[in-house]
């Protein structure tokens, strides 16, 4: 099984300088906005969509446009320093971010909603996927698996999903 990386500490501040290197390593052009997009990604917990983060972003970068984030976001997705979420909703609906790219599970609701797995249970979980199955599964398809993305998809029940301490939440996107 590939190796599971190391969580890159989502949900907290990293200091513009941090996020410099970080682009200096991925060769990304840095500029005020792109900081200021990842910093506003890295942080959040809802794994928003783009209107979600523009809107975010733009109380520190007022003239900010949708047309630079999904830029940006296309940018980072394409050098791994975020991925993109499919929509598990019935009807479609946005894509969501997430700056975490470690193995991880991910909660989804229909609706649209979000949330990280617990990292104990997501280890748990993971580390029950037989290395030989993906082998198997890397020779069958002629691919090499670099990372591991599970999304539990709930019903229509879970679309507020319950926070660490029992209250819910919904992360639904909007209309």
């Amino acid at each position: 099984m590939p190796d599971s990386g190391t969580m890159d500490d989502c949900m907290h501040t990293m200091e513009p300088e941090a996020i410099r290197e970080l682009f200096a390593r991925h060769d990304i052009r840095c500029t005020k906005q792109r900081e200021d997009i990842y910093s506003v990604l890295h942080t959040s917990e809802s794994h928003p969509t783009a209107e979600e983060l523009c809107r975010e972003v733009r109380g520190i970068q007022p003239g900010l446009s949708l047309a630079t984030v999904y830029n940006t976001l296309e940018t980072f997705t394409k050098h791994g320093l975020c991925r993109r979420l499919g929509s598990a909703s019935s009807t479609g609906g946005a894509c969501r971010y997430d700056a975490d790219v470690s193995h991880h599970v991910h909660v989804v609701t229909e609706a649209g909603g979000v949330r990280d797995l617990p990292a104990a249970l997501a280890e748990e979980l993971l580390s029950r996927i037989p290395p030989e199955l993906i082998g198997q599964i890397e020779r069958a398809m002629g691919v090499r698996i670099d990372r591991i993305n599970i999304d539990l998809v709930v019903g229509s029940e879970g679309d507020g999903i319950a926070d660490d301490d029992g209250t819910e939440s919904s992360n639904q996107c909007e209309a």
